[in-house]
């Protein structure tokens, strides 16, 4: 069977995703959804040094996820993209639903043990 080559659309979705695959990074937009942050709040709220966070946000950039404005001597980040939102809701209805398939499985096999050792 003959593979179709990948497209360079899903090649740009996959870099795009690949970008957001970090704690670190989510928890950076999760704190852009409340508006712009200077590149020092944000490295101070991760817990890690700025060039640590000037990194993680340069990668979000590149992606197209965020944009960026010098002010001084300070960097300020926003969210270019907000609808990258609805990916936290996206993600957390897939936890969701693997989490209700493992408490069916666990019951399951509860339920046939129990079966078992009556027998």
């Amino acid at each position: 069977m003959e593979r179709s080559p990948v497209s360079s659309h899903l090649r740009e979705q996959a870099r795009i995703l690949k970008a957001l695959a970090h704690p670190g990074r989510l928890r950076i937009l999760q704190e852009l959804a409340e508006g712009e942050r200077c590149v020092c709040d944000l490295a101070a709220l991760l817990g890690v040094r700025v060039p640590t966070a000037s990194r993680h946000l340069a990668l979000l950039r590149e992606a197209g996820i965020v944009e960026d404005e010098k002010r001084g001597a300070q960097v300020f980040y926003r969210l270019r993209t907000p609808c990258v939102l609805n990916f936290f809701e996206c993600v957390a209805a897939v936890q969701e639903s693997r989490e209700e398939t493992r408490r069916r499985a666990r019951k399951r096999n509860r339920n046939s043990g129990s079966v078992r050792g009556r027998a």
